[in-house]
């Protein structure tokens, strides 16, 4: 035991002279030895940290990394939407240029009113929309329906529905009657009067006189015509898709514009001419009326105006005319500025008398 104990110290007494000496060679060789062991052992511990950290946190782990996932999703799903409503506004935007932009809205499908209908649908809600008016929707360039602003949610009636109802023109001669929607792109357009001139084929147009639609919007195409009793009654085909109601326009009012907030005092009016007769010569006055000026424009016309140039006799002009022949220049006098001009009085003529011959 106690030899051991001897050769141990002895070693260490050993090493610690080694140490002390700073030899590079002793100095690399217990680096070599040492360095791998000290590798191995932090291995080994940051494995058993890493299992204890993936068994006993796992809970927490998964928790976090469910809500990350969820956050993302919804995130993906705005963008998707987004996507979709940016792609269908950029579809009808060419559209746009041909409509009155002040007078329009744009609005986009929610959802349909009833999953086994395709004709009534929710849509989105400008502002300022009057509850219960019949508001017109286009689609593209065509009539796609009417919408109404019912208990906060604003309606839509395509016109296959039965509570879509305008005015409209038929064919080259206009003629009024109201479309009534009656199933999948069919409509039927009632009141129309005897009189009026339509076949088969003739366009139908919105007549813009019912608060609802601009004029000259398309609607469809006549398929067949009836009479009943005192009016003819005639069944459209119409152009609008009602299985892909996506991006609309909606009508804010329709009324005209041009007119609106009409002054006579900043309206230029149409010239008028004044003729006016100055020494056998006739003079032409063009007068423009404005807010603030009259302009008059003088043109001259000859004297002399013949119909009918047969034989034109002129008389001949002597080359002297004698000064007893020629009119006296008559002498104003200057009149002063407060004196009041003398009445000249005139003599009456008097009576010739006639001599009589008794004889």
């Amino acid at each position: 035991m106690k030899t051991r104990i001897i050769s141990i110290i002895i070693l260490l007494l050993i090493l610690a002279v080694l140490l002390t000496r700073n030899d590079e060679r002793i100095t690399n060789v217990l680096l070599g030895i040492i360095n791998p062991i000290k590798q191995s052992y932090k291995n080994f511990t940051q494995g058993i940290e890493n299992k204890s950290h993936t068994y006993l946190f796992q809970k927490e782990t998964i928790e976090k990394l469910g809500n990350e996932n969820r956050i993302l999703r919804k995130r993906l799903l705005e963008q998707t939407h987004y996507t979709q409503q940016i792609k269908n506004i950029y579809n009808v935007l060419p559209d746009l240029s041909k409509l009155p932009i002040p007078s329009i809205s744009i609005v986009e499908t929610i959802s349909y009113v009833k999953l086994n209908s395709f004709s009534q649908l929710i849509l989105t809600k400008p502002k300022e929309l009057k509850k219960d008016k019949l508001y017109g929707i286009i689609q593209e360039k065509v009539v796609a329906g009417v919408a109404r602003l019912q208990n906060n949610q604003l309606y839509g009636y395509l016109t296959s529905d039965n509570k879509c109802r305008f005015s409209v023109f038929i064919g080259k001669e206009n003629a009024p009657g109201i479309a009534i929607g009656e199933e999948t792109n069919k409509m039927v357009v009632k009141f129309i009067p005897k009189w009026y001139k339509i076949k088969e084929g003739d366009k139908v147009i919105t007549s813009g006189l019912d608060s609802i639609f601009f004029s000259n919007i398309p609607v469809g195409i006549v398929t067949k015509i009836e009479l009943q009793s005192s009016y003819k009654v005639a069944y459209i085909k119409t152009y609008s898709d009602i299985y892909h109601p996506k991006t609309f326009f909606l009508v804010n009012d329709p009324k005209a514009t041009i007119t609106d907030g009409f002054d006579s005092k900043k309206t230029h009016l149409k010239p008028f001419r004044v003729l006016t007769v100055v020494n056998k010569e006739i003079n032409v006055s063009t007068i423009f009326k404005d807010a603030n000026k009259t302009i008059p424009t003088i043109s001259s016309i000859p004297s002399r105006i013949d119909q009918t140039q047969e034989t034109i006799i002129e008389p001949e002009v002597p080359a002297e005319i004698p000064e007893s022949l020629k009119p006296k220049k008559e002498t104003k006098k200057k009149r002063t500025r407060n004196r009041p001009k003398k009445k000249i009085k005139k003599d009456k003529p008097k009576p010739k008398t006639s001599s009589l011959d008794l004889f």
